[in-house]
């Protein structure tokens, strides 16, 4: 079966585009803000004060963002010893079952993600220790909006958000609240992508969460590439 991925639905088109466009634009970015900073560095004994920041930041949003890729592409790693030598229906039930650990480990990352997230975003974590089971009540004290970043200057662009998260005072470096909401959109992006999975095994599509074998396909190409020659 191939591991290659075709959205079927626009909601399935909106997030593979906005999971390839988003790795794509943050390698981009990575590449560009390195090679500045070497170039300032070596060149001009210089150098942006921001970039390695910068830098780990959009290091973190590309792995959160490359979770759920793989996912889709199931490029993750996987073991499959057990479901080879078990009959197909033995192998479809576990299949399912491994998928519903899968989803309610990515339910519990996004609950976690959002509690942690929300305090700096000046939102209510949620109750319950391990499901969510309500909001918890805010009072001013629990705003949090104003944590901002080490090094990262505040884009003049953003300012129309001063009032609404910082009570009018101007911010000095990103607002944490920023970089930080990889957090509950890449784990929204895991969950999201695991129900795709589990809906592809419980209808028939697909016979578990592991679809490609890399090093047997790397064998397979190269034994190909022999016989051509």
């Amino acid at each position: 079966m191939s591991a290659h991925y075709e959205p079927r639905t626009a909601l399935g088109r909106m997030v593979n585009e906005i999971e390839e466009s988003g790795i794509a634009i943050i390698l981009g970015l990575m590449v560009t803000i390195t090679f500045i900073n070497v170039v300032l560095r070596y060149g001009f004994n210089t150098g942006l004060i921001w970039g390695l920041e910068m830098t780990s930041f959009l290091f973190a949003w590309l792995v959160l963002f490359g979770v759920s890729y793989a996912v889709k592409v199931t490029a993750h790693l996987g073991v499959d010893a057990i479901l080879n030598v078990v009959s197909p229906t033995a192998r479809r039930a576990l299949s399912v079952f491994a998928a519903v650990i899968c989803l309610i480990y990515a339910a519990m990352l996004m609950k976690g993600a959002w509690d942690y997230w929300a305090n700096f975003a000046n939102l209510p974590q949620t109750t319950g220790r391990w499901f969510p089971t309500g909001l918890e009540e805010m009072g001013r004290t629990s705003y949090r909006g104003w944590y901002e970043v080490v090094d990262i200057p505040f884009p003049e662009w953003l300012r129309w958000i001063e009032p609404i998260m910082n009570d009018g005072e101007h911010y000095e470096k990103l607002p944490r609240f920023i970089p930080y909401f990889i957090l509950p959109f890449g784990m929204a992006l895991l969950l999201f992508r695991f129900c795709q999975a589990f809906w592809r095994i419980w209808v028939g599509d697909a016979e578990s969460l592991i679809v490609s074998h890399e090093a047997e396909d790397a064998i397979d190409d190269v034994a190909a590439m022999n016989k051509g020659d």
